[in-house]
């Protein structure tokens, strides 16, 4: 039987103060998040770029395509995934909004 993850969930900040169209790097326990809020849905990320590590908050954010500020690797917002290349993906996180709109990310 394979083993459930168990999740530690952290308050990151208020949806209000992450627009639809924003991303912002934070710190969650111990380590560099990239919140990006896309048409409301609010998605998180390792905030590195698995091509050599260089952080995606210095990037550019058009509609849901974030480019690597560095060496210009594109990567889709809503699923992680490459697009250009289309071989590799962003570490991604869980993430909601509770009730009280407050952002949540958790943690394995």
């Amino acid at each position: 039987m394979a083993e459930t993850a168990t999740w530690q969930w952290h308050v990151v900040m208020p949806l209000d103060d992450l627009w639809e169209g924003e991303m912002e790097a934070v710190e969650v326990d111990g380590r560099s998040v990239l919140l990006v809020n896309h048409e409301g849905e609010v998605y998180a990320y390792k905030n590195r770029c698995p091509h050599q590590e260089w952080p995606l908050h210095d990037g550019d954010l058009d509609e849901k395509e974030l480019t690597c500020a560095n060496h210009l690797w594109v990567f889709d917002v809503t699923t992680g995934k490459g697009v250009n290349p289309s071989n590799c993906a962003l570490i991604g996180y869980q993430c909601t909004v509770d009730d009280d709109g407050n952002i949540l990310v958790g943690l394995a």
